[in-house]
Order: structure tokens, then C-alpha cells, then sequence
């Protein structure tokens, strides 16, 4: 199975988003953007489009699979 990293901790605060206005902008609660920066969830195809958007980064640089 392949490894994932999230670095979505580091782009959420780069925004200077808390973890709840990010979840906000993007439809979820909060505990799913505490998981993502876990990598304990991966999110769907539509979530990691809306977050990349909101914290303006490319979504492989936000969620790596090796």
C-alpha cells in the first residue's frame, strides 16, 4: 500500500487558517482537517480540489503518495 504524507498543516498555516475556518471553507468538520494533517484520512478527489484552492497550493504538494 502506498505511504501517504500530508503537509496540509503547513499551508493552512501559511493562510493563517485555523483548522476549523479551513474545515468551514471547505464543507467538513473539523476533526477531518485534524485527521488529513494526521494522514490519517485520505481526502476524496472533490476535497483535495476545494483545499487546494483555499490554501492556493498544488494539490500534489499538499498530498504525496509514494
Amino acid at each position: 500500500m502506498a505511504e501517504f504524507e500530508c503537509r496540509l498543516k503547513k499551508y493552512r498555516q501559511m493562510k493563517d487558517l485555523t483548522q476549523g475556518q479551513l474545515a468551514e471553507k471547505v464543507g467538513v468538520r473539523r476533526e477531518t482537517i485534524m485527521r488529513l494533517e494526521k494522514a490519517q484520512y485520505n481526502p476524496s478527489l472533490k476535497l483535495a480540489v476545494d483545499i487546494s484552492r483555499v490554501v492556493e497550493a498544488p494539490i500534489e504538494e499538499i498530498f504525496i503518495f509514494e
